[in-house]
């Protein structure tokens, strides 16, 4: 009984790393069409959509069979509900994933802002490692790894801060962006919240493999740092813009 047991939730382990490297997938698909003005890469994304419920759904049929069914001990019990967590969280990036998409599409013809859409990619980049690097720790069901994953956060937390700034500038120097910019501002605020959804998996991640409940949001666990980091790059952000000009100047 417990052999079988074991391969069942094998499976389930399996289902729920699939799922994760499938909406990681998702995000680059998304951000890459609002990037590229891919009208028909984003509705690929929406129409996945449907695929990423289905998945969910059969993930947590799957859970609750093997606790119905198998009988868990608490700690089989304890790693069956921290994946029925973990997996909400996974089809809530999901859906900013189709937010995106849905951006692109409404966006498309209007006047862009390169420079933003850019940084938005590096943006991207950061977000799918945080959730690659989840899904790693979740396989190695390390504790240590995915409480690291908060540094992660702090840094997509300033870079929200610091492209919001940059659409702000740009807006004022050419109105002509005033529609993208709305679009911009929707995607990194999804973007942000992918990176807390991550963070909420890293919790679970912690629960499943130590028994601990710990809070690694660092909006929630230490405000002030993401506004130091904020102010820091600020001046930096500044300090390099004056070296530039400088440079060209004495040219």
């Amino acid at each position: 009984m417990r052999e079988l047991f074991d391969d069942e939730l094998k499976k389930l382990h399996g289902r729920f790393v699939e799922m994760g490297l499938t909406i990681s997938e998702q995000i680059y698909k998304s951000t890459t069409a609002f990037i590229e003005h891919d009208k028909k890469a984003a509705q690929e994304v929406i129409d996945a959509d449907d695929e990423t419920n289905s998945d969910e759904m059969k993930l947590e049929k799957q859970a609750l069979s093997l606790i119905a069914l198998q009988q868990p001990v608490a700690t089989d019990f304890r790693v069956i509900i921290s994946i029925l967590k973990a997996s909400s969280d996974l089809e809530r990036i999901g859906d900013h994933a189709v937010s995106m998409a849905r951006e692109t599409i409404r966006v498309k013809g209007n006047p862009r802002i390169p420079k933003v859409e850019k940084q938005i990619a590096k943006m991207t980049e950061e977000v799918r490692n945080m959730l690659e690097s989840a899904l790693d720790a979740y396989v190695k069901s390390d504790a240590d790894a995915a409480k690291k994953l908060s540094d992660n956060d702090v840094k997509v937390d300033e870079q929200y801060l610091l492209i919001r700034d940059e659409i702000t500038e740009a807006v004022e120097s050419d109105t002509a962006t005033i529609a993208a910019s709305s679009s911009y501002y929707m995607v990194i605020k999804l973007l942000e919240r992918i990176g807390d959804h991550i963070v909420n998996l890293a919790e679970w991640i912690v629960y499943s493999a130590a028994g601990q409940i710990v809070e690694l949001n660092p909006g929630k666990s230490n405000p002030e740092l993401v506004d130091k980091l904020y102010s820091e790059a600020i001046v930096k952000d500044k300090g390099d813009s004056k070296d530039t000009k400088d440079s060209k100047n004495n040219k």
